[in-house]
């Protein structure tokens, strides 16, 4: 008998309606090199307009008030052809970003990530492979988009051999994956991109003691967070995605060969060869002698990682050495493996595959150039210190100061990013509004940071925009030739709502009890 649910007749349904116009609303967008474009063209404009008007702006805890200056100006043009290359090179993100990526480059490319992924699946017994898939999946942003393309069928994989239903660790793992995308519990070059964009547009509310944001300033909200979510996406898998699977009666056995992902075949092997496993034993064990070496560093009275006063927090030069520690780690992880499987037999080898980590970011490095220059006209105009007054003074006006606004805000970042899929691009333009003005109402830049990553991932698994819907879709196929992209976000949404209520509930949790963020990181900025 045919499943239903596989009739083309019954494809267009009001779910598939919305989902195409998201669809086609999305493809109007200009990609995101134009769109920041046309962004800063428009911010030069208004900040040229308000400069005619001689508008000015009072920054609480500034003693001059702040003039707004225009790009189309004698002084904003000067401006501009003065500071292009600084805008670009001093744009934070990459000092952050550029250093992390190269050593997840070696840890990855020399297979480490791929085989420790492997090995978590393949040691876990039948009943918890659904909570490993969960969990596994949302600390997966550490390999990076490609764990849109790994973690699904490594899933499925395991699934089948255990008896369970491959559709139902395909579609986990890629719900976990995309859903989970902005949480781990190990930082990441995203934390690292965050931060500096972060950090970047206080510059525009210089009269605010905020703490700076570094990639371990939300690690407390993230582990949490990543701990949470693994364990409700394990939960949908078990308890609603695969028996849905098999009261539709979809196949637990591939029925097409076409769609091939391009996946490297020697990583979706389930199980590992002694060689990988004796890998993954000494990158192990590198990491705690690694671990031991700085503890004693830091720990000793004498260190020179210490603060004037002695201690680590809330700030000291070992804070401001997490880009180096997170580097090393990665680095004599990722070559400790390499040696001994043999993907790394010499130094070149390890510098090629941080150039082929170069290579796969070359996308963003371009798009960089016109991030840092929008950026910076923002903080440069005073348009920034404008928009973030105005805003707070007006949230404060109809009583929106305190978790509300938060929620607010989570909603519209849900909401633009089934438009805009890149993280980066969003936390752009949500940041040079929204973290002054959160400020403003006294919440750390850490705590804005974090609410974002709530709004950033939830809807990730079900916009047509996400390029590896695509992906998973050919996958989908091999078990189910007629399932079209309608059926796939369905498929999805019972991950979407949870993972946004119970990640909006954590947020709570570390407001109304004023917890730490990450080390050193307030939720509220200091009287």
């Amino acid at each position: 008998m045919d499943n239903p649910t596989l009739d083309p007749k019954v494809r267009i349904t009001r779910m598939d309606k919305l989902l195409n116009g998201v669809e086609r609303v999305g493809n109007k967008l200009p990609e995101p090199f134009m769109l920041f474009l046309l962004l800063f063209l428009i911010t030069g404009i208004v900040s040229t307009a308000m400069a005619w008007a001689n508008v000015v702006v009072e920054v609480p805890g500034s003693d001059e008030p702040t003039v707004i200056k225009g790009l189309f100006t004698a002084e904003g043009l000067t401006w501009l052809t003065t500071s292009l290359g600084e805008n670009y090179i001093g744009f934070p993100p990459l000092l952050t970003v550029m250093p992390i990526l190269l050593a997840i480059g070696i840890a990855q490319h020399s297979g480490m990530l791929a085989a420790a992924v492997r090995k978590l699946f393949g040691s876990s017994p039948k009943w918890l492979l659904p909570y490993v898939v969960g969990f596994v999946g949302v600390v997966a942003s550490i390999m990076a988009d490609s764990a849109f393309v790994v973690i699904p069928p490594l899933a499925a994989l395991v699934f089948k051999a255990a008896g369970r239903h491959p559709v139902a660790g395909l579609l986990g793992g890629f719900a976990a994956a995309g859903a989970g995308y902005s949480t781990n519990i190990f930082p990441t070059s995203l934390d690292a991109l965050f931060a500096g964009i972060t950090n970047s547009v206080m510059e525009s509310l210089p009269g605010i003691d905020a703490t700076l944001v570094n990639p371990v300033s939300n690690w407390w909200f993230n582990i949490a967070s990543s701990l949470v979510l693994g364990f409700v996406a394990g939960f949908i898998i078990d308890k609603v995605i695969e028996p849905r699977m098999f009261r539709q009666g979809i196949p637990i056995d591939e029925v097409a060969v076409e769609g091939d992902t391009g996946t490297d075949a020697e990583q979706m092997r389930a199980k590992l060869t002694p060689a990988e496993n004796k890998g993954l034993l000494i990158a192990v064990l590198s990491a705690v002698v690694l671990t031991a070496l700085v503890l004693w560093a830091t720990l000793i009275p004498t260190s020179p990682w210490r603060n004037e006063e002695g201690g680590f927090l809330p700030a000291s030069p070992l804070l401001s050495s997490i880009v180096f520690l997170v580097f090393i780690y990665f680095v004599v992880v990722g070559i400790a493996y390499g040696a001994v499987v043999g993907t790394i037999r010499s130094t070149r080898d390890a510098v090629g595959m941080m150039s082929d980590a170069l290579k796969e970011m070359l996308p963003f490095i371009v798009l960089a150039f016109i991030l840092g220059q929008f950026i910076a006209l923002f903080n440069w105009s005073g348009i920034g210190s404008w928009i973030a007054v105005t805003g707070a003074n007006g949230l404060q006006s109809i009583g929106l100061t305190g978790f509300a606004a938060l929620v607010g805000f989570i909603i519209l970042a849900s909401f633009l990013n089934l438009f805009i899929i890149s993280g980066s691009g969003m936390w752009t333009i949500m940041a040079a509004v929204f973290v002054p003005m959160f400020a403003l109402l006294g919440y750390e830049p850490a705590a804005t940071q974090a609410a974002f990553r709530v709004g950033d991932s939830a809807t990730q698994v079900i916009t047509p925009m996400n390029p590896y819907m695509v992906v998973l879709l050919g996958m989908l196929r091999k078990y189910e030739p007629q399932a079209g992209l309608g059926s796939l976000i369905a498929r999805m949404l019972p991950f979407v709502i949870p993972f946004w209520l119970v990640w909006t509930v954590i947020l709570a949790v570390f407001f109304f009890a004023d917890l730490p963020l990450g080390p050193g990181q307030d939720f509220y900025l200091a009287d």
